[in-house]
């Protein structure tokens, strides 16, 4: 799989979080010498989506959902996964992306070795699969994805036609937001996760 390209500019986040969604799909991250391919994603909004962390306004946990796009979102989960989430839209228009499944492209020795030794889709179906194989942890929230240095996101491979369907675990969320398709991923690929409920 060819190399990616250059830094994803600043201008690419400053837009609506179900525009920047599907766009990330076939985007490169890159960490030290681990690069991932974007495969599979979640859009949240702002403070009207009851499926959001910032539903109920914000708290020093999702203070960079409210910062301006480009910036990450990184949160514990469960006590056990990282997250990564890619903020997008305007300062306080509290919406981001999660990362929910990517395939890998460069470093495979260190995403196997930092997964356990797991082999196969299993490395990185998951969110909190994503985060362990780029090795983040709570100190990369907040951070720029489009200045060099540190987690970058980078020009990619297109992504094949798009598949979409209701976002995961947000059964506590108001049946409207529950029923958004916005949930996106790649179509010609394994690396996607619960794909029964894509479309």
């Amino acid at each position: 799989m060819p190399q990616p390209g250059r830094l994803i500019p600043l201008s690419f986040y400053l837009r609506p979080v179900d525009q920047v969604a599907p766009d990330l799909l076939g985007r490169h991250l890159r960490h030290g010498e681990v690069i991932l391919r974007i495969t599979e994603v979640e859009a949240y909004g702002g403070q009207a989506d009851s499926a959001s962390h910032c539903r109920f306004g914000r708290t020093p946990r999702n203070a960079p959902m409210w910062e301006q796009g480009g910036r990450t979102y990184v949160y514990f989960c469960y006590g056990m996964h990282h997250m990564l989430n890619i903020v997008t839209g305007p300062a306080g228009d509290a919406s981001a992306v999660l990362i929910r499944s990517c395939e890998p492209v460069a470093g495979l020795d260190q995403v196997i070795q930092r997964r356990g030794g797991l082999s196969g889709p299993a490395l990185l179906t998951g969110p909190g699969k994503v985060a362990q194989a780029l090795g983040l942890d709570l100190s990369f929230s907040n951070h720029p994805l489009h200045e060099p240095g540190g987690l970058e996101l980078l020009e990619g491979i297109p992504g094949d036609s798009i598949l979409s369907g209701p976002r995961v675990g947000v059964d506590f969320a108001r049946s409207a937001d529950r029923m958004l398709a916005w949930r996106f991923a790649s179509s010609g690929t394994l690396w996607v996760s619960q794909r029964k409920t894509l479309f």
